[in-house]
């Protein structure tokens, strides 16, 4: 005699999993863009942090870091002239865009002649690109 027994068939299971991989499939479509949102609220966060630490550094010493000193120079003293005469660390470490790459900073800049232009090569990884990002500047 059989008894009666209950489970799931292997097309019920397949039939589920699918449906669930439909889901996931929309979901992390949709969540795509706002991926891209978080990224470019992150590289403006960056540079007006950064900026703020430019600012510190020019009180302390009446200049900006030079395009060779770079970020570099508010990790560590710089050892090229001009010498700052009040250093002070402001930064832990340089800090990367979220494409994991070193933001860029010229001094005296091409979009600002009398400071300095700060921005992240976007995406595609390469400055002076059509998506640059410049943190709304």
């Amino acid at each position: 005699m059989r008894k009666n027994q209950s489970a799931f068939t292997l097309l019920e299971i397949m039939l589920v999993v699918s449906i669930i991989a439909v889901l996931l499939s929309v979901a992390i479509y949709r969540l795509r863009g706002s991926l891209e949102t978080g990224k470019m609220v992150a590289v403006q966060a960056d540079l007006q942090s950064i900026s703020t630490q430019l600012k510190v550094y020019e009180s302390f010493n009446g200049f900006v870091p030079t395009t060779e000193q770079g970020l570099q120079a508010l990790v560590a003293r710089p050892s090229t002239d001009p010498q700052p005469s009040r250093w002070t660390q402001l930064l832990d470490s340089v800090p990367k865009d979220p494409w994991r790459t070193p933001y860029i900073y010229v001094s005296p800049g091409r979009k600002n002649p009398a400071g300095y232009d700060l921005y992240s090569a976007g995406p595609d990884r390469q400055p002076d690109t059509s998506d640059d990002d410049w943190g709304g500047y």
